[in-house]
């Protein structure tokens, strides 16, 4: 069953499309600290729901290392629930922060580009 959902907070803005085996989830705006609860809080509502979150950070256009933290919070989460967590269309500045990080290895298809959200 297919469903969209949207929530904003602040400078973050996610919209949410369920689909059979899979939940996207588009992060538009800013991940930083101010609004990152939001976003851990989001990805634990969904874990029951699925096998399969896909964050699609083409319109995220900026991070700082409280988002970073959050995004790897979410990859424990969901791997500790037995969900893959997979991250696509990540713009150079951010997939830069990732590298510097030592964390792209982590998320194995991170940031395949031109991945659209359906």
């Amino acid at each position: 069953m297919a469903g969209t959902s949207e929530i904003s907070a602040s400078s973050l803005r996610l919209r949410t499309l369920t689909r059979e085996h899979e939940i996207f989830v588009q992060c538009t705006g800013s991940l930083i600290s101010s609004n990152c609860a939001e976003l851990k809080s989001h990805v634990k509502t969904l874990l029951p729901k699925t096998k399969h979150v896909v964050l699609d950070l083409t319109e995220l256009s900026r991070m700082d290392s409280s988002g970073l933290g959050t995004i790897v919070a979410a990859y424990i989460s969901t791997k500790n629930a037995g969900v893959t967590l997979e991250l696509i269309n990540l713009n150079a500045r951010i997939r830069e922060l990732f590298s510097l990080m030592n964390l792209l290895s982590v998320f194995e298809s991170c940031g395949r580009y031109g991945t659209r959200l359906p």
